[in-house]
């Protein structure tokens, strides 16, 4: 360990310092056996070993000689000093799991162990970042640095680099260029995950599944929007801050609204329904469930269970080989064939395919890439040329339209909603005749269905569904 101030490590205390990592020490704490962490350890090797071979390519594909990668800086509200959440650069945190460590800094070059200078300020208005520890310090190259600026004397390796973080990280004539040839290879080739960062996935599906519960625990003892949030940052175990983006908890008429931002402090009257969408974090990668619950009304319960059979068909299209796209066509084909099922349409299924009724009730994507982010960058590219795949014409909100391949990890979220303004629509259309208005007026009140999990594919079998094993672990 190099220390680039003469300043000991005996400046943060281990009592008082954020943690390496929002949740490696409790999450790898919780495996348990020792076995467990050689294993970890060996799989963590192989995943730096990939992304040295990814980052090599990039770099020769570029004509660079190095990678420069910012953790990022902290940024503050206009006018203001209050910071906001702290984002790391994905590419930092692709190769270790420190999530709350801004003005940090990556160098990767052939050749030659990965480099980190890790900033730990001297800082009594706040808790500073630990002294680095833990399964991932041996393959680094550590330099501690006090300040921002004193990172820069460690970054300016020979040759030509390819210095990947926000403009704002700039250090002295060390800025940013995020050249395209190296972003593209890096992007395309992030979207296949490693067995380590499967492992880290299938942690954070455990704890969001643990966190959906007991939202449902919640919503039978009548809690309020607000209450039901609280329970689930109380199952997982995480602030709101630590979360990988904010939860959506819908009860009601509120289930129509895709992404609903609010949380009612008041429970409605009667709580016909629930819909959550929130997912957490394990070092750095996330988890995306949604689940919803209704109060035990036979005609909701029997669209929940239609969604659920046609959620799980869906999720077994998840194959290497497959186009995503034509999963999302499937999932209009699936939500026509629920439609007529529940008795919401009476039109032929082909029909309401060719006059776009199913948009109505299914006007999302069906999924998109998850890992480092919730919407993983790289789902719509062709090659690592940075060339795109088109959506399918009239589906605009679609965000991954490539081939499946093993590795990847996908969302399969399917969902059937009663929406005002398109219901509105709808009535204008020769197709109105064929709805059940009555019907639709009922279920109106429950908002509408989603059901999403995480799905890896698999080179062999059918896929991994992380998030149907997680529910189960914690059952």
């Amino acid at each position: 360990m190099t220390l680039a101030t003469s300043h000991s490590l005996s400046g943060a205390s281990a009592a008082s310092a954020v943690p390496v990592a929002a949740d490696a020490s409790s999450v790898t704490a919780a495996a348990g056996s020792a076995s467990r962490s050689a294993s970890l350890s060996a799989l963590y090797a192989d995943h730096l070993a990939e992304q040295q071979r990814r980052s090599e390519h990039a770099l020769q594909r570029g004509g660079f000689d190095a990678l420069v990668i910012a953790s990022g800086v902290e940024k503050f509200a206009f006018l203001d000093d209050r910071p906001y959440v702290f984002q790391p650069n994905p590419h930092f945190k692709l190769w270790v799991p420190l999530v709350q460590h801004p003005d940090s800094w990556l160098v990767i070059r052939p050749g030659h162990k990965p480099r980190l200078v890790y900033c730990q300020p001297e800082d009594y208005w706040h808790v500073p970042p630990a002294a680095p520890s833990g399964f991932w310090v041996e393959h680094f190259e550590l330099i501690i640095v006090r300040r921002a600026e004193d990172a820069l004397p460690h970054l300016q390796v020979p040759g030509r680099l390819a210095v990947i973080g926000e403009a704002d990280a700039a250090l002295g004539e060390l800025v940013p260029n995020n050249p395209p040839a190296v972003l593209n290879a890096l992007h395309y080739a992030r979207a296949v995950k490693t067995p380590y960062e499967l492992l880290r996935m299938r942690e954070a599906s455990v704890l969001g599944a643990k966190g959906h519960l007991a939202t449902q625990r919640a919503f039978r003892e009548g809690a309020s929007e607000a209450e039901v949030h609280r329970a689930y940052l109380t199952a997982v175990g995480m602030a709101e801050r630590d979360l990988p983006y904010g939860n959506i908890v819908a009860l009601n008429e509120h289930c129509a609204v895709l992404h609903y931002q609010y949380q009612d402090v008041v429970a409605p009257a009667q709580s016909l329904s629930l819909l959550v969408d929130a997912g957490a974090h394990s070092c750095g990668y996330a988890s995306d469930i949604t689940r919803t619950t209704g109060n035990g009304d036979a005609t909701f319960q029997a669209l929940l269970d239609a969604m659920e059979a046609s959620q799980l068909r869906l999720v077994d299209r998840v194959r290497a080989g497959t186009d995503y796209r034509d999963i999302h066509l499937a999932a209009h084909a699936e939500c026509a064939h629920v439609l007529r099922e529940v008795g919401i349409v009476k039109m032929d299924e082909e029909a309401m395919l060719a006059q776009r009724v199913t948009s109505t009730f299914l006007p999302h994507g069906i999924g998109h890439l998850l890992g480092l982010q919730v919407h993983d960058i790289g789902g719509f590219m062709k090659d690592e040329e940075g060339g795109t795949l088109p959506k399918p014409e009239g589906h605009p909100y679609l965000r991954l339209t490539r081939v499946l391949q093993s590795g990847m990890v996908v969302t399969i979220e399917p969902g059937l909603y009663f929406i005002p303004m398109l219901l509105e629509k709808l009535r204008a259309t020769p197709a109105a005749a064929q709805v059940d208005w009555a019907l639709v007026k009922h279920l109106s009140a429950f908002g509408g269905v989603r059901i999403e999990d995480d799905v890896a594919c698999r080179a062999e079998g059918g896929p991994e569904n992380l998030t149907r094993d997680a529910f189960e672990q914690v059952s």
